[in-house]
């Protein structure tokens, strides 16, 4: 095998479509930050106890392991940065009140997640902790929103569904991890066939309430016919109440539900939603409530936020512009030299043309050129 070849599913990333996701990965910071959220930076690998504790078997398949030289222990590379913000929430930040976290960097997949995915998705997110209402449900629906009208995504609709809903038909059902792992992944599948002979020993309502979920995906009409088909509980209307709020805040928004969707890691406890557009072939985002994810750290915080990755966002969005630079000639004159140095330090790109390439393809499309006129440097434009 050639020495240049990459394992499958990874690839690198060349210069233009790595100053897209760069663009892409200032503006969602900056998204971010315009709605209070702090940079964190969580580190590439952890122990892997800290890593995967309470996050569920899907995570754990995802996650490369390797032995650390120094110590001996096994460490795991992050396939997700949610449970490390967490840990920095629960043990070094240690705030009683709000924090709103937020963060950019790789994350590594044993396997793609979707259907030529990349196994190294560049992941950002927006976190807060500390706030069990639903305010920050929405806050975090509004900002990734936000991030997707920054990266000019069309159109987006925003789908949503709650777990508590599933957990209210499954409550006082004795179901071990495996199981459960079964009937969520019937209920996702919406297989029907698979999801009646998996609850064909559940109590009657539990059975139909989870049967009749298979069909409960649309529009606003599918939480008035969950009211009629789902056997009533106060965690049911409290899940359906929760969703109906959420999407009377959306106005101007494509809303939909699904209320048998629960894909994505197992932490999450409450309200979840996944953001669709065209051009992309799967969810651009996907989030919800996760209140459960601090617990395992010691300090049990309600928490909501988001993930997408940049690089799927990227392949889904026509790239900004580029941004034009100035063609100087090569020198080592001080007045030159001053010039170039004082168009960098005013924000723009000069690209110094070496001796003897002179004629070589111009990659920033340069549209003015720096040039000596009447003993001075002055910029113009390039004619054509």
């Amino acid at each position: 095998m050639s020495a240049w070849v990459l394992p499958d599913y990874i690839a690198d990333v060349l210069p233009s479509e790595a100053r897209h996701i760069e663009e892409l990965r200032r503006l969602l910071l900056d998204a971010a930050r315009g709605y209070g959220y702090e940079l964190v930076m969580p580190p590439l690998f952890e122990h892997l106890e800290s890593l995967l504790t309470g996050t569920g078997e899907a995570l754990g398949l995802q996650t490369f392991k390797l032995v650390d030289q120094l110590s001996g222990r096994t460490l795991g590379l992050r396939a997700d940065t949610t449970p490390q913000v967490a840990r920095i929430d629960a043990h070094l930040l240690n705030r009683s009140g709000i924090a709103r976290l937020c963060y950019c960097g790789p994350v590594l997949h044993t396997r793609p997640d979707r259907p030529h995915a990349s196994r190294e998705p560049l992941q950002f997110g927006a976190e807060i902790y500390g706030h069990a209402g639903r305010e920050a449900d929405l806050e975090a629906v509004l900002l990734s929103l936000d991030c997707l009208r920054a990266a000019q995504v069309q159109e987006p609709d925003v789908d949503m569904a709650h777990v508590g809903i599933v957990d209210s038909l499954l409550a006082g059902v004795a179901l071990d991890g495996a199981a459960a792992a079964r009937v969520h992944a019937a209920l996702a599948a919406k297989d029907a066939s698979e999801l009646a002979v998996l609850a064909r020993d559940f109590p009657r309502g539990s059975r139909e309430g989870l049967l009749a979920l298979t069909r409960l995906y649309g529009d606003a009409q599918v939480l008035a016919e969950a009211r009629k088909a789902l056997p009533a509980s106060p965690a049911l209307h409290a899940a359906l109440a929760d969703l109906e709020w959420l999407a009377g805040q959306l106005a101007g928004t494509a809303i939909s539900f699904d209320l048998a969707d629960l894909r994505g890691y197992a932490y999450y406890s409450g309200m979840r939603f996944a953001i669709y557009a065209q051009g992309a072939n799967d969810a651009l985002v996907r989030g919800g409530r996760y209140d459960e994810v601090g617990a395992v750290f010691g300090r049990k915080r309600p928490a909501v936020g988001f993930s997408l990755d940049l690089k799927q966002l990227a392949a889904s969005v026509v790239p900004l512009p580029l941004r034009a630079a100035i063609r100087a000639p090569w020198g080592v004159e001080p007045p030159l030299r001053a010039a170039i140095a004082a168009l960098r330090g005013g924000g723009e790109t000069v690209v110094c043309v070496l001796p003897g390439h002179e004629s070589e393809i111009d990659e920033f499309r340069c549209d003015r050129e720096l040039v000596q006129a009447k003993g001075r440097w002055v910029v113009q434009a390039i004619r054509e």
